[in-house]
């Protein structure tokens, strides 16, 4: 028998990004670049290896920058974008996309999470138990926010907001669902929040925990150059120098330091853990630690923990 898999999937591209305010003035948070590719690419990614072919991604802040990366398909995926000119939040947001996933279950997924777990246990515990909502969890690795039961496999609350049970486990930021989840939601600002809390107060908001894989949620700067931290140190050997981006011979770069395309390092410059987006450029004698140098700007000087 085929192993069960969820062939569509809503990524929540329409966040304002306001823990990244420095790095979300001209682009939304899903894109972002980890290692040179937007977040939300490896999310893409995430979710091709899982079976999913269909991609629905909502769109608010700087809406249109997601046309300079994207068109309506992604590798073997089509890709439709659903603008929120009125910001709809995640219960808003998968109701206003109905039309487009409400044939089959489908895969939800935040546009602010960076991990390589493995769905297959999650998809299979789905399907097998029936759940309308499955909430892909994890011990450890960042904030406890859900309580969850293992003997059950349900929910029976979420940040303590029904004064149950004590937070265990991490949400994730994915959850499978069954389209039968619609008829919960309304087309308006709302968080899908209520609709979990109703379902985890009559015992049937599923979960599933995932401790395989790595998992990282990019909120805040420190998140963000954390996440480098680690992928360089997984990956030493791999250059982190983009091949179209110019360095003076005499520049020194060290610790997790990624220079994206088209970026311009000048003579005697020093970057130490620092994350250059495209066409950053770095003037001479320049000396940057664990700082962001955007899209076309230009970073000159000494400074730590600065973004430019």
């Amino acid at each position: 028998m085929p192993n069960p898999s969820i062939s569509q999937a809503f990524v929540l591209g329409a966040g304002l990004g306001t823990r990244l305010k420095g790095l979300t003035l001209r682009r939304p948070k899903p894109l972002i670049p980890v290692a040179g590719r937007p977040l939300i690419a490896h999310a893409f990614d995430h979710l091709l290896e899982a079976g999913v072919r269909r991609l629905v991604v909502n769109t608010h802040h700087c809406a249109p920058v997601y046309d300079r990366y994207f068109s309506s398909h992604y590798k073997e995926a089509s890709l439709t974008f659903r603008h929120e000119p009125d910001l709809l939040e995640t219960g808003g947001g998968i109701k206003n996309v109905e039309d487009l996933l409400g044939g089959g279950p489908f895969i939800v997924y935040n546009g602010d999470i960076l991990t390589t777990l493995p769905l297959e246990a999650a998809l299979a515990h789905h399907f097998s138990s029936g759940n309308e909502v499955t909430l892909v969890l994890r011990s450890h690795g960042g904030r406890l926010d859900i309580a969850f039961d293992p003997l059950t496999g349900h929910i029976p609350d979420i940040g303590f907001r029904l004064g149950r049970t004590a937070n265990s486990h991490v949400f994730t930021g994915i959850y499978l669902v069954d389209p039968t989840f619609f008829h919960r939601l309304k087309l308006e600002k709302v968080s899908v929040i209520p609709s979990f809390l109703a379902m985890a107060a009559n015992g049937t908001l599923g979960g599933i925990v995932v401790d395989a894989g790595d998992w990282w949620e990019l909120g805040t700067r420190e998140k963000y150059l954390g996440v480098h931290h680690d992928l360089r140190a997984a990956d030493p050997s791999t250059s982190w120098v983009h091949p179209e981006a110019r360095i003076d011979p005499t520049a020194r770069l060290t610790g997790a330091t990624y220079v994206g395309a088209g970026s311009k390092i000048g003579a005697h410059a020093q970057l130490h853990d620092c994350v250059l987006w495209e066409g950053a450029h770095i003037a001479p004698q320049t000396c940057l630690t664990r700082c962001i140098v955007t899209e076309n700007q230009t970073a000159c000087g000494t400074h730590t923990d600065t973004d430019f």
